[in-house]
C-alpha cells in the first residue's frame, strides 16, 4: 500500500515528479519551457513551500499565485485546456506516489485552486 504525504520530503518527491512529467507533456511543456525563463531550483523550492503550506499550514509560502498566473497569462495566454491537463497530470502523479488523507487533500486543493485561478483569468470569457 502507498503511504500518505506526511513530510516536506514527500512533497519534494511529488513536485519533482510532477514537473518531470510536465516537461514531457506536449500541451504543458511550452507553458513551462517557452518564452519565460524559469529558475527551476527556485521554482521547485517555491512549489514545495506552496504545497507544504497548502497541506500542513506551515507558513512557508507567502507568495500570491493569482498575481503570478495573471502575469504568465499576459506573456503566454493560458487556456482552459492547459488547466485541465495540469489537473490530470497532477492528480495522476499524486495517485502514482501516494494514498491517504493528505494525498486526497492535495488533489482537492489542486482542483479548487485551478478553478479559482481560471475564474479570475477567464471571467470575461465564455468558453
Amino acid at each position: 500500500m502507498k503511504k500518505d504525504i506526511t513530510s516536506r520530503e514527500d512533497i519534494m518527491l511529488l513536485v519533482s515528479t510532477f514537473y518531470k512529467k510536465i516537461a514531457g507533456d506536449p500541451l504543458l511543456a511550452p507553458v513551462f519551457h517557452g518564452k519565460q525563463k524559469i529558475n527551476w531550483d527556485k521554482h521547485l523550492s517555491t512549489m514545495c513551500d506552496f504545497w507544504e503550506n497548502a497541506l500542513f499550514f506551515s507558513g512557508s509560502y507567502t507568495g500570491n499565485p493569482m498575481t503570478l498566473h495573471q502575469h504568465l497569462h499576459k506573456v503566454l495566454p493560458l487556456r482552459q485546456d492547459h488547466f485541465q491537463q495540469w489537473n490530470i497530470v497532477f492528480i495522476a502523479t499524486v495517485d502514482e506516489l501516494f494514498s491517504g488523507h493528505y494525498a486526497l487533500l492535495a488533489k482537492q486543493r489542486a482542483l479548487n485552486i485551478s478553478q479559482i485561478i481560471q475564474q479570475h483569468l477567464f471571467a470575461d470569457k465564455q468558453e
